[in-house]
């Protein structure tokens, strides 16, 4: 039996029950209500009631009790070390793809887990294959309604689905939508399409199946991506798996619109997305904005570019200046995957007078590709193709690139030791607003 930790506090909000209670970065919470919380999701509903009472150990181990009347639903404004108190629940498949396995050895122990947990997906979106799960936990989603989930599916067709995941359960992917069906509860899929296996026919299998649960009020299948497999060069060389090329790329987003175009007629919705990556690595343009509808699948790359160049836009027209003082020249480093969709954002960034942002678009030496995402270019990257170049007053970092929360690249890097070997400021930026105002900072707008 898996044990249940108390819930570590690592932050208490200012102006919460829980600041005005008295309790400090530390403490950790044991029971609600002689209850046990097992994750996050536990917590809130426990903590939903208008009567609580508490068991808190503080930092040096002693036990306290704490009774509270609140509101119902009102929260109680802590945060804490991990959603899950009990332990993550382990990936059992052996996905070629996996990221996880096409890494180096001897990096932070926390880029070796593989979570297949539906409580992560639930909170966080990530992607499970529910290939692991006990009845229990089953029982647990129906009666807590954890909807939606996020689900790895890449073919419906069992024998192809088998021997992607290499688990004998992987097989039974239709049989588990129908039971999210039966219960009108939702998923959102994602197809990593492999080249030679999930591909061609299989793929419109897939989406065919797939696309058959958008049905009714509240469609089971709610959104599907198509992914690109990303390979590195640390993968085994036995897995079978072969590069997406931009001929294969060019096939795929063909193949895919075409039946999105079906879909639509049929459904009213695209129902099945390509993720930006596809048109990265044909050349081809990106879709109109329009055709991302609501951006379901907005955190598997799916429209990311044109919202984010949406964003900008919107933001520039309200923050940009026509002249910046003094003047201000910085590198940009970004994937080389973006380069091209990005130069708009380029162009309008240098119409500043006083502004000079120079695009450095890197492919990743560390992971062996030649065609690079931002969220994979690494500290080594940085060294091998920045040094010794004039890099102006700092370097403008996409913290995509960085674990959530630290200075830290994938690599195990730090921004600091980057900074002191290229002998430059670097500036993490978050989004398209801390984009332009790090630009123009400092400066005297005019």
């Amino acid at each position: 039996m898996t044990t249940i930790r108390p819930a570590k506090i690592t932050k208490v909000l200012p102006d919460s029950i829980a600041a005005e209670i008295g309790f400090e970065v530390g403490d950790a919470i044991a029971a609600i209500n002689g209850t046990q919380p097992r994750d996050l999701i536990d917590y809130k509903f426990l903590c939903a009631d208008e009567f609580l009472e508490l068991e808190v150990l503080d930092a040096s181990g002693k036990t306290h009790y704490i009774e509270i009347e609140k509101d119902y639903d009102e929260d109680l404004g802590l945060e804490f070390e991990t959603a899950l108190f009990d332990g993550l629940i382990q990936c059992n498949n052996r996905c070629p793809f996996c990221f996880i396995d096409q890494q180096p050895p001897g990096k932070r122990s926390s880029l070796y887990f593989k979570d297949d947990d539906y409580r992560l997906s639930f909170l966080y979106g990530s992607y499970l294959t529910l290939t692991n799960l006990p009845e229990r936990e089953w029982q647990r989603i129906e009666q807590m309604r954890l909807s939606p989930l996020y689900v790895s599916v890449h073919a419906t067709e069992p024998d192809i689905r088998i021997r992607l995941l290499k688990n004998q359960r992987a097989g039974q992917i239709l049989q588990q939508l129908r039971w999210f069906q039966k219960r009108r509860l939702q998923i959102h899929a994602q197809v990593v399409v492999c080249p030679g296996i999930n591909d061609g026919q299989h793929l419109e299998q897939t989406l065919r199946d797939l696309a058959s649960f958008y049905t009714g009020e509240v469609p089971t299948v709610a959104s599907v991506a198509v992914v690109p497999v990303g390979l590195t060069r640390f993968r085994p060389q036995e897995d079978e798996l072969i590069s997406v090329t931009p001929e294969k790329a060019q096939e795929v987003i063909a193949q895919v619109q075409s039946l999105t175009r079906e879909f639509r007629q049929k459904f009213g919705s695209n129902v099945a997305w390509l993720a930006d990556e596809w048109f990265l690595i044909a050349g081809a343009e990106l879709p109109s904005e329009s055709d991302y509808e609501e951006y379901p699948q907005i955190d598997n790359g799916v429209g990311s570019i044109r919202l984010f160049i949406k964003q900008f836009e919107m933001a520039a027209a309200e923050l940009l200046p026509a002249k910046i003082s003094p003047q201000r020249k910085l590198t940009w480093v970004v994937g080389n995957a973006v380069e091209k969709a990005f130069k708009p954002i380029l162009q309008s960034l240098n119409s500043v007078v006083g502004l000079d942002v120079n695009m450095q678009a890197l492919s990743s030496d560390y992971w062996g590709q030649s065609i690079s995402v931002t969220g994979l270019i690494t500290g080594h990257d940085l060294l091998l193709k920045l040094q010794g170049q004039d890099l102006g007053d700092g370097i403008l970092l996409p913290n995509v690139m960085l674990k959530h929360g630290e200075l830290l690249f994938l690599d195990d890097m730090t921004v600091a030791e980057v900074e002191q070997k290229l002998n430059t400021k670097i500036l993490p930026v978050a989004g398209v607003e801390e984009l332009i105002k790090t630009c123009i900072s400092n400066s005297v707008s005019i």
